[in-house]
């Protein structure tokens, strides 16, 4: 790596000569722009240009350099986004703004169970009824949380920061307004804790990264700030993997709490450890391709990663700008509609986002969705017998399957030059003033060469990659409009890649585990902004399941 790095010292030409093209060397003189150099930077880009075109572009590529050199010379925040926004909607396609009042078919009444430990593995809406009718009070129910997580947090590596006095004032707040006959709705003095990638006045937001370890930024996430609208008690900050990969962070590697030995997954790792270990009943993850689904999955909890532009990103780092996505991890899909309630909408503060209804409605039937299933991902030998289990499960329930193809016309893995153009722009400084040495994974595939390799990817290539993007969008949203609900396997195929890039929505449960104890899970996923039709099939399939009720037997104490 430091080879890499020493790059007047650099043995391959080829490399050597296009980073002097661009101008690339950070505090340096860059070299002088020559046919020769132009001949280095042909071999990265795959084209060939003839002597006397090299020579004519000598001036222009002199021009873009100096401008390269200018910009470099201003700061640019992470939290400044460009002017290109991505737009997810297909043509003619926009999205019901009519809110509904909400019908969550919460029980009349909950037994609260004597123990504590019984008590934290509670699902959001069974907390909501038990606070709201006053059998416990958010006190004591913060309380119980806190103490899980002075016990726990260590051992599962999953805490930055904790949030302890801050969460008894919102938490007493709460109990005073219900006793004064005030209530917000149902994450009325719920407990939750975010991924240390949203920002919070007043604290540390580390974004898992050793150069940001100290990081303070001086405003609130919107969705923090909702969710404390909402009644919600913020207990604690969570780890994710460094700048949204995987689960090794500056302290270390977040555990999988059903197998210490394990990762969490990433990079809502920390999200997903601190749910299914019972230290909070829900927290707030991020998804650019695969965040959530991934921990969700490894740790056996339920996860929803909204449709691109339904959840502002105002205060939360930025990946990418046209990936990027926030969304609740929880016990129950019911659990994740009740958070998206609150956290979904149009924010001035993040262009991105759109304002659309979210309208579930617990009298609505299962029954009468329209639901399709990948059938090429269930079948043959690689198909998990669990994924299989789960179909027929559905038919048992009375669902109606429908086999689909999931067939595009474009190549999608060359789409995510996106993800890694943006990434190297959201981390350009770190990586010009060689910042990128202090994050802990430096392999191949780790965001410091990603980031670097990403800079010779060419800006007319980028565009084109977004071009092909939205052909993706209209044939996706062909598919999808044909169906309510599609059921996959949540590794199957390249629908992780498609649907991020397209920014539809994704349920992620549990549907089994391993004969070594490891959950396993299925996805849901729906057309944009449709997700309460995957609570819906989602809700009725855990009803009739028990797997999310399932707990890691090292944390059930």
């Amino acid at each position: 790596m430091m080879l890499f790095k020493n790059k007047s010292k650099l043995g391959l030409f080829i490399l050597g000569s296009a980073l002097l093209s661009i101008g690339f060397i950070a505090g340096k003189k860059a070299g002088e722009i020559t046919p020769s150099a132009i001949s280095g930077a042909e071999t990265l880009i795959g084209l060939a240009f003839s002597p006397a075109e090299k020579d004519s572009m000598i001036q222009n590529l002199s021009n873009h350099r100096n401008s390269f050199e200018r910009m470099r010379e201003q700061k640019l925040e992470n939290s400044t986004s460009p002017a290109l926004y991505f737009n997810p909607l297909p043509h003619g396609f926009t999205p019901s703004q009519e809110q509904m009042d909400y019908d969550w078919g919460f029980p009349a009444l909950v037994r609260l169970p004597e123990k504590e430990n019984d008590i934290a593995f509670l699902s959001v809406a069974e907390l909501s009824v038990l606070i709201k009718n006053k059998q416990i009070s958010s006190e004591r129910l913060t309380r119980i949380y806190l103490d899980r997580i002075k016990k726990y947090a260590d051992t599962l590596e999953c805490l930055i920061t904790l949030m302890e006095e801050e969460a008894l004032v919102q938490a007493k707040k709460m109990d005073a307004e219900l006793a004064a006959g005030k209530y917000r709705g149902p994450l009325h003095g719920i407990p939750y804790g975010i991924k240390d990638l949203l920002a919070v006045k007043g604290t540390k937001t580390t974004w898992g990264a050793m150069p940001y370890k100290d990081q303070v930024i001086d405003e609130t996430a919107s969705v923090v700030e909702k969710l404390e609208a909402a009644g919600g008690v913020l207990v604690g900050k969570f780890t994710l993997g460094a700048l949204a990969m995987g689960d090794v962070w500056y302290g270390g590697v977040t555990k999988n709490p059903w197998n210490l030995q394990q990762g969490s997954s990433g990079s809502s790792a920390g999200s997903g450890s601190a749910v299914s270990a019972g230290l909070v009943p829900f927290a707030i993850g991020t998804e650019t391709l695969g965040s959530i689904v991934s921990p969700s999955t490894r740790n056996g909890v339920t996860g929803l990663r909204p449709t691109f532009g339904r959840v502002s990103r105002h205060g939360a780092m930025a990946l990418s700008w046209s990936m990027d996505k926030i969304g609740p991890m929880s016990r129950s899909a019911l659990d994740n509609a009740i958070v998206l309630s609150v956290i979904n909408g149009f924010d001035p503060k993040d262009k991105s986002t759109i304002a659309a209804a979210f309208n579930y409605d617990a009298k609505k039937s299962f029954k009468e969705l329209k639901v399709g299933y990948f059938a090429a991902f269930f079948e043959g030998e690689r198909a998990s017998s669990f994924d299989k289990r789960v179909l027929e499960e559905l038919k048992a329930m009375g669902v109606a399957l429908h086999p689909v193809e999931l067939k595009t016309s474009v190549d999608v893995a060359s789409m995510l030059i996106s993800l890694y153009v943006e990434g190297a722009a959201a981390f350009d400084e770190m990586t010009r003033l060689d910042l990128d040495d202090l994050l802990v994974a430096q392999h191949r595939n780790a965001w410091p060469n990603l980031f670097r390799s990403s800079r010779f990817i060419p800006a007319v290539e980028y565009i084109q990659a977004n071009r092909f993007r939205n052909i993706l969008i209209e044939e996706m949203h062909a598919l999808f409009s044909d169906f309510d609900v599609i059921v996959t396997p949540s590794y199957g195929g390249n629908q992780l890649q498609i649907t991020n890039l397209t920014g539809h929505p994704a349920l992620c449960m549990p549907n089994g585990f391993t004969e070594n104890g490891s959950p396993v899970s299925i996805t849901f996923l729906a057309n944009l902004f449709d997700e309460e039709k995957l609570i819906i099939l989602g809700r009725a399939y855990q009803q009739s399941t028990e797997w999310q009720r399932k707990r890691p037997p090292l944390f059930d104490q």
